[in-house]
């Protein structure tokens, strides 16, 4: 039995990250948690279908951790699982405006670290 088959039938985990997504952690994370214990399929229907802007980004990361499933690890597409999404915080960039009194306000411009691990399930 060759290696990548013995893998396969480990309950192999891959993993996708997607850094430094403009936007932040809390916005990404709502997005994230729709698609999680959810099949492929339905995942990416309902972020194909999903308004908010961070949709794109978390869609994006999940076909490549489907595309990463298939092509290294030769597991079935059709019976991938969303074991875990989640997200963390990354770098802030900071700018500043003017205040009243001639004083400088922040502008905090956040980012997030997005992570996606999808899973085969054992029929």
């Amino acid at each position: 039995m060759s290696k990548r088959l013995h893998l396969a039938h480990k309950s192999t985990q891959v993993t996708a990250r997607n850094r430094f997504v403009k936007s932040s952690p809390r916005k990404v994370n709502l997005v994230a948690s729709m698609i999680r214990g959810k099949t492929v399929a339905k995942a990416l229907t309902s972020l194909a279908f999903c308004e908010k802007r961070s949709s794109e980004d978390v869609y994006k990361t999940l076909k490549s951790a489907i595309a990463n499933a298939e092509n290294n690890y030769g597991l079935d597409v059709d019976l991938l699982v969303v074991s875990e999404a989640y997200v963390g915080k990354s770098g802030t960039l900071r700018r500043w405006k003017a205040g009243s009194f001639g004083k400088a306000r922040p502008i905090l411009k956040r980012s997030s670290n997005l992570t996606v691990v999808v899973s085969e399930v054992e029929d």
